[in-house]
C-alpha cells in the first residue's frame, strides 16, 4: 500500500485517472515481483524512493527521478547486456500513453541509463541522487546486506561459483578503488565508511582465486 501510495502520489502530479494509477501499479509491480527477482524487486524500489523521498525536502527534485527510480529495473535479465536501454524503452512506452510531457520522459530514459555504469558528471545532482540511493544497499546494516549478497547470487544463479565470485569481487573491488562511492555529501557522510567495511568482509567471504568466466560474462554487471 506504501508503495501503490507513492506512485499515486506521483502521476496525481500530472492528473492521471486513478483507475489508470492502479492499473499502472499493478502492471509494474507484477513485473517486479515475477520469479527470480531476489533482490532487483519492489523491496528495492521502495528502498531507492526512501532516499529520494529524504533528499526531496532539501534539493528541487523533478519528478523524472522519481519515475527513473520506478523503472531503473523495470527490465532486468542477468544473462542479457541491454537492461538499461529495455528499462528505458518500457518507461518511455507507458509514459507515453499517460501523456506525461516529452521533456519528462526525456529525462527519466536519459537518468535511467546514468544506471548502466554507474557515473555521473559533477553538474548532474539528479543522476547522482539516483546512483546514490541505488548504491545506497552497499551501506546497510549487516542483515540486509547478507539478503542483497544471498538476493545477487540467485539472481545469478547460472553463473559457475567461481566464475561468479571472481567476478563479482572485480566489481566490488572497482567500487573500493573510487574515491568516492556515493556523490552527494548527505550519503557520502552516512554510507560511505559502512559501504566499504561492507564491501571489503564480502570479497574476503567471496574466496575467489582467479579463474577464467564464461564467455560473455566481462560485460555483465554481477550487481
Amino acid at each position: 500500500m506504501l508503495l501503490q501510495n507513492k506512485w499515486r502520489r506521483l502521476l496525481k502530479l500530472f492528473e492521471i485517472d486513478e483507475n489508470i494509477i492502479n492499473q499502472t501499479f499493478s502492471e509494474i509491480a507484477t513485473v517486479y515481483e515475477c520469479p527470480g527477482r531476489y533482490y532487483h524487486n519492489l523491496k528495492h524500489i521502495k528502498e531507492v524512493l526512501e532516499i529520494i523521498d529524504n533528499l526531496q525536502s532539501k534539493y528541487k527534485l523533478d519528478a523524472s527521478l522519481q519515475f527513473a527510480a520506478w523503472f531503473h529495473d523495470i527490465i532486468y535479465d542477468t544473462q542479457a547486456h541491454d537492461n538499461e536501454e529495455k528499462s528505458a524503452e518500457y518507461a518511455r512506452k507507458l509514459l507515453s500513453l499517460l501523456n506525461i510531457p516529452s521533456s519528462t520522459i526525456d529525462k527519466t530514459c536519459r537518468l535511467i541509463l546514468t544506471t548502466k555504469h554507474h557515473k555521473a558528471s559533477e553538474d548532474d545532482l539528479e543522476s547522482q541522487i539516483l546512483l546514490d540511493a541505488d548504491l545506497a544497499i552497499l551501506g546497510c546494516n549487516p542483515q540486509r546486506y547478507s539478503e542483497y549478497m544471498l538476493g545477487i547470487r540467485q539472481e545469478y544463479g547460472w553463473a559457475p561459483e567461481k566464475d561468479y565470485s571472481t567476478k563479482r569481487s572485480e566489481v566490488l573491488q572497482k567500487f573500493l578503488q573510487r574515491a568516492r562511492i556515493f556523490s552527494t555529501l548527505e550519503l557520502y557522510q552516512q554510507l560511505e565508511l559502512i559501504a566499504r567495511n561492507n564491501i571489503k568482509a564480502e570479497i574476503i567471504a567471496l574466496e575467489s582465486p582467479p579463474t577464467p568466466l564464461n564467455k560473455g560474462g566481462e560485460d555483465k554487471k554481477y550487481f
